[in-house]
């Protein structure tokens, strides 16, 4: 019994009207990506891999096709439905990185959990665990001021692990770093696949998207490879 895909999309656009203007950022996009995968999808700005990213990680929606994350359809789910599916199943990393200033690293690794409902001992001790795991067991109370690039983005790596996702969405995350602590944060991401994760990295670098198991190519808002 073969499983079911992580990921499908099936015949998914999405267009946004500007106006008088309907200008397409997804066109006609068909891909699955099965558990335990670690694929990138490459394209430069504007190819529409964000637009995709966004319907996958259910932060939008098709204009027309079917997409269904972990087995369940998106269509089916209205907003509060799309938050759940969001918090138990997919952990998302930025380029930005998106830590609460002002907050220590590892109240921002648990501030998921608190969405989720798990008391506060368990959320520090699950929190903790993950910034250890990633390094960073001296940095627990440190600030994103405090941290460098890396170090930021090693943090919200732990918080997009912290819930036990299967999916994990990772958006330009070297972006913003420079070379060594980019190769660091693909090697963590790495790491994780090789436990099982799910990983989707979207980047417009070929050598960053090298890394994965599987490449796929967009342009001007269709998949091209």
């Amino acid at each position: 019994m073969t499983a079911e895909p992580v990921i499908t999309l099936d015949h998914v656009s999405r267009i946004y009207s500007m106006g008088r203007l309907d200008v397409p950022a997804l066109v006609d996009v068909s891909m699955t990506v099965q558990p335990g995968e670690f694929v990138a999808i490459v394209g430069p700005s504007g190819s529409g891999k964000s637009t995709m990213m966004n319907i996958i990680g259910c932060l939008d929606r098709p204009t027309s096709g079917d997409c269904s994350v972990a087995g369940t359809y998106v269509d089916d789910l209205d907003d509060d439905g799309l938050a759940r599916l969001r918090s138990r199943t997919i952990g998302f990393v930025f380029q930005s990185y998106n830590l609460l200033p002002r907050t220590s690293a590892i109240e921002n690794v648990a501030t998921p959990l608190l969405y989720q409902g798990v008391g506060r001992k368990e959320r520090m001790a699950r929190a903790k665990a993950a910034l250890v795991r990633l390094g960073l067991g001296d940095r627990l109370d440190h600030e994103p001021t405090e941290l460098s690039g890396g170090q930021q983005q090693r943090v919200a790596i732990a918080r997009a692990i912290v819930t036990e996702p299967s999916l994990i969405l990772a958006d330009e995350p070297t972006g913003n770093l420079d070379s060594h602590a980019g190769e660091e944060v693909i090697a963590l991401l790495r790491e994780l696949n090789a436990t099982g994760r799910t990983i989707v990295l979207i980047t417009h670098d070929n050598d960053v998207a090298a890394m994965a198991s599987r490449q796929m190519h967009m342009r001007d808002g269709r998949l091209v490879a």
